[in-house]
């Protein structure tokens, strides 16, 4: 039983530690343990589940980049619709797990190891407390209810973001001696067990950034089809999730516009069914706002914005994408035959047009390239907003960066970079939401609602009202998107529609590696990108003789982890 204890400790001291806003505090060293009694009230349980919940942005500014929420190096930069960015020097741990040559001892991984599971030992703090001030009358039981259904609907989750990435993993209760834990047991019921309770919580939970039952029935059909391919229980929970509302009990659905779901002053807009919630001038020093993403910058070069860093660089295949013919995505991946023209090699003051050709609208609010306005910074001007273009390509990230106009007042004064920003990260979005449902319908033989859903999402991003326009109010690029209006021929052309609108819509969000494990196509797509990515001026030094294999829909199992277990838990490889 001491073991709980320790962990429960271990957990308040943490939570205390980034809630409070004077550095003071920080110094200010344990004197001796706390009985837990003292938490066993409304206020104290309240604080203990903050704490749970701040475990959310990923707490970069404690454990490192790559415990970041939004997953930007294991989605995005594994799933190759970016690279590492930067130069080949900087954060050099990324370059293997860009490349599929990691190994047990890469840091990046011991990192989201111990981001997951302190996140959920403050779960399990929350859940003991709750159990014991319940025990002694202290509290009711339908408060105890709604605070226990929340706590293990975050286990759950938190259990969850370690499945997808190591499958091998413990499952750690309130009961579990960690020192005792082992990985060789198949989770998967107990992580569905736990999120399952969070379908029980209303959908007005009266503060935007707690879960409520539509939050949890969209993770519940996540999971379900993530990890047994359960799309029929799992269409039942998203349909469900349809008809319910944001937490504080506003709306959910379409944003009327593309672009605007980015915009910080937007982050808990109608599409944003959960953001994860960020602040900035605060009193922390940044350490509450986008930490994780710190990094995703342009260069700091040309006027452009954070000041740093110069890193998730857009590939190419990712760009070729977003070209259409008649209005829809060029069939069987053939659009690398007809790539985005680009700046590689051009110098500032060279002459350059962008791309002529027609493009899906979503292109420029996913990517900043040269000759494009970039939020109301101006022109994305090219190599000078790119810290290495001859290593990383010459593409910027986007959907995380702040407009110049917000500058000071959504992002950090003072800091280092003022990249620290407000933004929050999209956890669930509707658009997300409708496709998982049209994943569900197509997997289940209705192709006909499938295309209805994935319609939805496409007329949205057709709307010329949120194109990005030119100073002088034209298109900034010749836009065509179309919706598909014949039936698919077949179940497969179903799915190519599905995939392709996944990766158009929530591209560099942190879901491709994840949306292609689930899928079943890792590596072979992976290796069909590889391919093409090494034909690109700047792929060799990415990608070498890059590969990849049967073993790297998972990564292994963090050496330091096994170590320390003496032996209990082993490697998934």
């Amino acid at each position: 039983m001491k073991s709980r204890y320790t962990i429960f400790i271990m957990t308040l001291a943490l939570m205390l530690s980034f809630s409070s806003c004077k550095q003071s505090f920080l110094d200010v060293k344990p004197a001796g343990s706390l009985d837990q009694s003292l938490l066993a009230n409304e206020k104290g349980i309240e604080a203990l589940l903050v704490g749970a919940y701040s475990m959310l942005d990923g707490m970069s500014w404690q454990f490192g980049w790559g415990s970041a929420s939004t997953n930007w190096v294991y989605g995005s930069i594994r799933g190759m619709e970016s690279n590492k960015g930067t130069d080949s020097g900087d954060q050099q741990d990324i370059n293997p797990l860009q490349t599929f040559s990691e190994t047990a001892t890469n840091p990046y991984l011991n990192v989201k190891w111990r981001q997951v599971y302190e996140s959920v030992s403050r779960c399990n703090s929350v859940i003991m407390v709750v159990e014991g001030a319940l025990k002694d009358g202290k509290i009711d039981q339908a408060k105890a209810d709604l605070w226990l259904q929340q706590a293990r609907a975050l286990r759950g989750w938190y259990h969850f973001e370690a499945w997808r990435m190591w499958e091998k993993i413990p499952y750690i209760d309130e009961d579990t001696n960690p020192a005792e834990a082992t990985n060789t047991e198949d989770v998967k019921a107990k992580i569905i067990a736990d999120i399952t309770e969070g379908t029980k919580l209303p959908n007005n939970m009266g503060a935007v950034g707690k879960w409520n039952g539509t939050v949890c029935k969209v993770i519940l059909g996540k999971v379900l089809m993530q990890m047994n391919k359960d799309y029929t229980n799992a269409l039942t929970n998203l349909n469900s999730a349809k008809s319910g509302t944001k937490p504080d009990g506003s709306a959910i659905g379409l944003a009327p516009t593309y672009g605007e779901i980015f915009d910080i002053e937007k982050r808990n807009g109608i599409e944003a069914i959960y953001t994860v919630q960020y602040s900035v001038n605060d009193g922390s020093g940044g350490n509450n706002g986008g930490f994780g993403e710190v990094l995703n910058f342009p260069y700091k070069g040309g006027g452009s914005p954070g000041g740093c860093c110069g890193f998730f660089n857009p590939t190419q295949e990712f760009v070729n994408s977003f070209r259409t013919a008649s209005g829809l995505p060029l069939p069987n991946y053939t659009y690398n035959a007809s790539p985005v023209k680009n700046d590689q090699g051009l110098a500032v003051t060279a002459s350059y047009t962008p791309d002529t050709g027609p493009l899906d609208p979503r292109l420029d609010w996913s990517v900043g390239r040269r000759g494009i306005p970039y939020w109301d910074w101006g022109l994305h001007t090219g190599t000078d907003w790119i810290r290495d273009q001859t290593y990383s390509g010459p593409y910027s990230p986007k959907k995380q960066v702040y407009k110049k106009s917000q500058e000071g007042t959504y992002t950090e004064v003072g800091n280092w970079t003022s990249g620290y920003t407000a933004n929050g990260y999209r956890m669930i979005r509707y658009a997300d939401l409708l496709l998982l449902i049209a994943e569900c319908q197509i997997e289940t033989g209705d192709l006909e609602g499938a295309r209805t859903n994935i319609n939805l999402v496409r007329a949205r991003a057709a709307n010329p009202a949120g194109f990005v326009k030119m100073p002088n109010g034209t298109n900034a690029a010749d836009y065509q998107i179309a919706q598909y209006t014949s039936a698919f021929a077949d179940k497969a052309a179903a799915q190519y529609a599905l995939r392709m609108e996944r990766k158009l819509e929530l591209g560099q969000e942190g879901h491709r590696y994840f949306d292609l494990n689930r899928w079943g196509i890792t590596v072979n797509e992976l290796n069909r990108i590889l391919a093409y990515e090494k034909t690109m001026p700047w792929g060799s030094a990415l990608y070498g003789a890059a590969v990849a294999g049967p073993e790297d829909v998972t990564f292994p199992i963090p050496q330091r982890q096994i170590d320390i277990s003496n032996g209990k838990l082993v490697q998934n490889r």
